[in-house]
């Protein structure tokens, strides 16, 4: 392979999903600082990507394609909606590649590099099983030419290193191998929010996902934020729809000082963590988004596996509870306190 090959890597969605797919940019750029590197992410998280474009001297991933699945689904017969598909296609046709990395197994991902242009000796490799509690389609293998076995238990950040390491030859990255997700400097330079309202120090709560069962319980929030309050922080609790700003308010109302603050986008997200004391979140995107700018963060695991995608690389994360065994109050206080008394 040349030294400076083009790579598109092809992951389209979660929040959480994108976030642990980050550190293959930085491990991709050491091994090939010459190499042309896109990636294909639904518009809805470019935001996540930006701080990776190649600028002032910094080298991470060179162009954003941005895919607009969700929305054009909702639109299907509008012309409108074929023709920014056609341009996304243009998009992904303007370069041929020579790598393709899709790490995850979905046909809707697969389908993405089929219609990628690629050289003639293109590497195509993809997931060749589902790992536990994933989403998988056993029918992406067939837009692969390399299905990359993964152990059935395998963390997201190291899923993708797996797939990554196999579509190049080269030996697998261990965990001993830490993974950067953001360049220094841009978590340095992060500004801090400006919401109304908000109090230092304060530490957020993220206490929504979309799936119930991931959820901690809503006396637990509240012992857990009048114990917080009691030592001087302001508990905020965001929200992102309706429903989970009724749960916010909730729990506001009943926790001193405790704040529900505007919605806020993906990309003020990042300012809201950034100024944190603490972050506290259950299994969700926010939460990632936290541990991955090594912010002061406790992950809270109700109802899906701690292996899938805790908060390995940093002392400055808490990982507590396991599937169907949330954590105690008094364990999420005691990880809580930790990291406050560390900073």
């Amino acid at each position: 392979m040349s030294a400076s090959p083009k790579i598109l890597l092809v992951k389209l969605s979660s929040l959480g999903d994108v976030l642990h797919n980050l550190p293959i940019v930085c491990d991709l750029r050491a091994h090939l600082p010459d190499a042309q590197i896109d990636w294909v992410v639904e518009e809805g998280y470019v935001h996540l990507l930006e701080p990776l474009l190649s600028r002032d001297g910094f080298r991470g991933i060179d162009h954003i394609i941005p895919f607009g699945l969700r929305r054009w689904k909702k639109n299907l017969f509008r012309l409108a909606t074929w023709k920014k598909f056609f341009s996304f296609r243009r998009a992904l046709q303007a370069t041929t590649y020579d790598v393709l990395i899709e790490t995850q197994g979905l046909l809707k991902s697969a389908i993405v590099c089929s219609l990628a242009k690629k050289s003639s000796s293109a590497v195509v490799a993809g997931l060749a099983n589902a790992t536990e509690f994933s989403g998988y389609e056993p029918l992406a293998r067939s837009f692969y030419n390399q299905s990359v076995q993964v152990p059935t238990q395998c963390h997201a950040v190291d899923r993708s290193r797996w797939v990554m390491c196999s579509a190049l030859d080269w030996p697998l990255l261990h965990r001993s191998d830490a993974p950067q997700f953001y360049p220094k400097a841009f978590v340095e330079s992060i500004p801090k929010a400006m919401v109304e309202g908000l109090k230092t120090p304060y530490i957020l709560c993220f206490h929504s996902t979309a799936r119930e069962a991931k959820r901690w319980s809503n006396d637990n929030w509240i012992a857990l934020g009048k114990g917080l309050s009691a030592r001087g922080c302001q508990l905020v609790f965001p929200w992102g729809n309706a429903t989970e700003k009724s749960v916010s308010q909730l729990l506001a109302a009943q926790i001193p000082g405790a704040l529900v603050p505007p919605a806020f986008s993906i990309e003020e997200a990042f300012s809201v963590i950034a100024g944190a004391a603490l972050t506290l979140g259950v299994d969700t995107g926010l939460t990632h988004l936290s541990a991955v700018l090594d912010k002061p963060t406790v992950e809270i695991y109700c109802d899906s596996p701690r292996w899938k995608t805790e908060g390995y690389w940093s002392s400055q994360i808490c990982n507590v509870g396991d599937i169907q065994n949330p954590p105690s109050v008094q364990e999420v206080l005691n990880a809580s306190l930790k990291l406050l008394d560390q900073a």
